[in-house]
């Protein structure tokens, strides 16, 4: 069963991005959201100037930001997945080595003590 976020906990905030408000409900506070929405309304702005049209459409805006983010997203993710992936490999080394050290130098059990 997925867990739902209690509507009740989430903020709401109203942001401007590309010259419209919204009413964000998150989660976030709203110094975050609107950093977020700061944000994505630079990429628009900026997609819209790389456009060079007198009246870029919204979406055709909206969508062109939303691929160059994802652009710059997806090598970051594949990054850390990748590095992710090393330090746990990593990790496994580490651990069957600590293993087989301590089983090499730890006494057998069931052996008898010699008297002093």
């Amino acid at each position: 069963m997925a867990h739902k976020t209690d509507a009740k906990n989430k903020r709401s905030t109203v942001v401007k991005v590309f010259g419209r408000e919204y009413r964000i409900r998150s989660d976030e506070d709203e110094r975050t959201v609107q950093r977020i929405a700061k944000f994505v309304d630079e990429k628009m702005q900026e997609m819209a100037r790389r456009t060079q049209v007198q009246t870029p459409d919204p979406l055709g805006v909206a969508v062109l930001a939303a691929m160059n983010i994802a652009g710059d997203y997806f090598p970051m993710r594949e990054e850390r997945e990748a590095t992710s992936g090393l330090t746990a490999e990593r990790l496994r080394r580490l651990i069957q080595l600590v293993d087989g050290t301590l089983a090499h130098t730890a006494p057998a059990r069931g052996t008898a003590r010699t008297r002093e």
